[in-house]
């Protein structure tokens, strides 16, 4: 079914500002010190959480197409999961060079510590496989199949997030299991999506 996607060029760039455009609000709202007492945390917090919206919007747009049969999504998708590694990575840095100083020691102490900060870790890393392959060169080199199943750990990389966030939360965790909900639902649907073509094929 066509949605008329081939003739939105503009998709993709429109997707592309919007997710960066909170980005360049964060940074002018450090700059003329709105982000309170503790500038570090809250842009921590903003840019851990906006690394998670964008994953869990992409991861998203598969099940969503299947739902509707529209191929707009399947566009959009490896733009939001860029923009999400890019907050991801900005998150990362921030706390490794701002709020640890870059200091090994202050980290191993805070890995240890704080076990949520490994597992954050760890769907970083995750990640970092992902956006190295993310061109259509990348999937004719390693083969659509192969590409395929490597990309499924998108899942686990958004699964680490949640468990990341749910972690971090000291009082209310409902938004965190909000997004794992989500995940879940769309891992599920994709499922029974293959099981389908399984069974029509």
């Amino acid at each position: 079914m066509s949605d008329g996607a081939a003739g939105r060029p503009w998709l993709v760039q429109a997707v592309v500002t919007g997710g960066v455009l909170p980005a360049a609000l964060l940074a002018a709202a450090w700059a003329q010190g709105e982000l309170g007492a503790n500038p570090v945390g809250t842009a921590l917090n903003r840019l851990g959480l906006l690394g998670l919206i964008c994953l869990t919007a992409s991861l998203s747009c598969t099940p969503l197409g299947l739902l509707t049969g529209a191929q707009w999504p399947g566009r959009v998708r490896r733009a939001l999961g860029l923009v999400g590694f890019g907050y991801v990575t900005a998150h990362l840095l921030l706390y490794v060079l701002v709020d640890q100083a870059a200091s090994l020691t202050k980290l191993l102490e805070d890995v240890v510590k704080r076990p949520f900060i490994t597992v954050g870790t760890l769907a970083w890393l995750t990640l970092v496989p992902l956006a190295l392959t993310s061109s259509t060169e990348a999937v004719r080199r390693l083969g659509y199949e192969r590409w395929k199943r490597l990309h499924r750990l998108a899942y686990v990389a958004g699964s680490l997030g949640v468990v990341h966030f749910v972690w971090r939360a000291k009082k209310d965790r409902t938004e965190a299991l909000t997004y794992g909900a989500v995940l879940g639902l769309g891992l599920a649907l994709r499922v029974v999506g293959r099981w389908r073509a399984a069974r029509q094929g």
